[in-house]
């Protein structure tokens, strides 16, 4: 499952300059939006609703969010109203003042999920 705000923050990353002094991805607007279609075929699109904002809104102001940390805020809201409480993402340190949720990176799931090599002992 996805909410909107994560495809409009991955349409801003991938089509921001890689020379940039935050770069992105460099793709076209045919690639983004390629992928982005990609991604909604591929995961539920959940919807955008008042009760997004609410959450939002009582988030900001209870854990004191200020600037660009907002934007993880919005995400965390979303999630409260769809009732999710994990989230993958390559920005840990982002969500960490957000108790209510279980965050993982793309490494650790790998990591978890690897098969283990069968032992090579023999007795």
């Amino acid at each position: 499952m996805i909410v909107p705000q994560v495809l409009y923050e991955f349409w801003v990353v991938a089509t921001k300059p890689t020379n940039s002094p935050r770069p992105g991805l460099g793709l076209s607007h045919d690639e983004a939006r390629a992928l982005v279609t990609r991604f909604t075929d591929f995961f539920r699109l959940l919807r955008d609703e008042r009760r997004v904002f609410e959450n939002w809104i009582q988030l900001v102001y209870d854990y004191k969010v200020s600037g660009r940390a907002g934007h993880d805020a919005r995400l965390v809201a979303a999630m409260q109203r769809h009732d999710i409480d994990r989230i993958l993402t390559f920005n840990p340190s982002d969500f960490v003042r957000y108790p209510e949720i279980s965050v993982a990176t793309p490494s650790q799931i790998l990591t978890q999920s690897a098969p283990t090599a069968p032992s090579t002992d023999i007795q």
